[in-house]
């Protein structure tokens, strides 16, 4: 396994980096905060930007927890990959995740500043601390469970690495709990609303008589009791408003919908 490293000070931009420098490079894995990536799915690990203090994040990105550490070495081992790429803020840093991991010994450094302008790390900078915005180098399905209430946007880019075929990375942008601009919470009857508008604007729907909100630790369940206008097809509006709650509630408040029961209390 050959070992490689990206250094840079935080917030220049070396997780938005790190999936254009692995595509040139070959690089199929990647140790970014915690998580071990390969091939854009997170097989490991827990990630240092869901912790609830800079601290915290720091210790999970150096993986001081040793039920954590153990996990990602573990996985490491039975993947095996040829090449990885190692992401830290100092050498110092790159080195104690290299022997935590057990990993051999670091072959080839790489500096941000080798690979972008200044321009670039000034705007990387200006989204981190103005925005409070933190990209994960890895398609916001694998991280939408683990984020459910966090900011998430995906970020894709097409490009052609040489390799006779274009190569697709996939990033996501999250604003983690101990961001700059600090915590937030969506209450219960932003939900509510949210259900409540939808079901005035479907034609099927009489009324919503009620919406009840679960949060877990995976996301939202909702049970949603309805209404609906004389002679439409029970089943198939059902499901539609099902389909429809689930898109909406995900896209406006950024919690993961695990699921929505729509139940039909009368025909009016």
């Amino acid at each position: 396994m050959k070992v490689y490293s990206l250094v840079g000070k935080s917030g220049t931009g070396k997780s938005y980096q790190a999936m254009n420098l692995c595509g040139k490079m070959e690089i199929p894995a990647i140790i970014d905060d915690g998580l071990f990536i390969y091939e854009s799915r997170i097989l490991a690990g827990q990630s240092a930007k869901r912790e609830a203090t800079k601290i915290g994040a720091i210790k999970t990105a150096l993986f001081t927890d040793e039920s954590h550490r153990a996990e990602v070495a573990a996985k490491i081992k039975e993947t095996d990959p040829e090449k990885i790429l190692l992401l830290g803020t100092s050498t110092g840093m790159v080195n104690r995740i290299s022997e935590r991991l057990e990993l051999p010994e670091i072959e080839e450094r790489i500096f941000i500043e080798e690979i972008t302008t200044e321009d670039q790390r000034t705007a990387a900078r200006k989204q981190r601390v103005e925005l409070g915005k933190h990209v994960i180098p890895a398609p916001i399905g694998q991280l939408k469970t683990d984020f459910s209430g966090y900011f998430l946007h995906p970020l894709r880019r097409i490009r052609n690495f040489g390799f006779n075929k274009e190569t697709q990375t996939d990033r996501s942008v999250v604003r983690p709990t101990y961001s700059y601009l600090g915590e937030f919470f969506i209450s219960n009857k932003v939900v509510t609303d949210i259900v409540q508008y939808l079901g005035g604007t479907n034609e099927a729907v009489d009324s919503v008589l009620s919406v009840l909100t679960k949060s877990t630790k995976k996301g939202l369940e909702l049970t949603v009791l309805v209404n609906l206008n004389y002679g439409s097809k029970i089943i198939e509006e059902a499901k539609a408003l099902q389909t429809e709650i689930a898109e909406r509630v995900e896209y406006i408040t950024a919690f993961n919908v695990c699921s929505v029961n729509v139940e039909i209390r009368g025909l009016v």
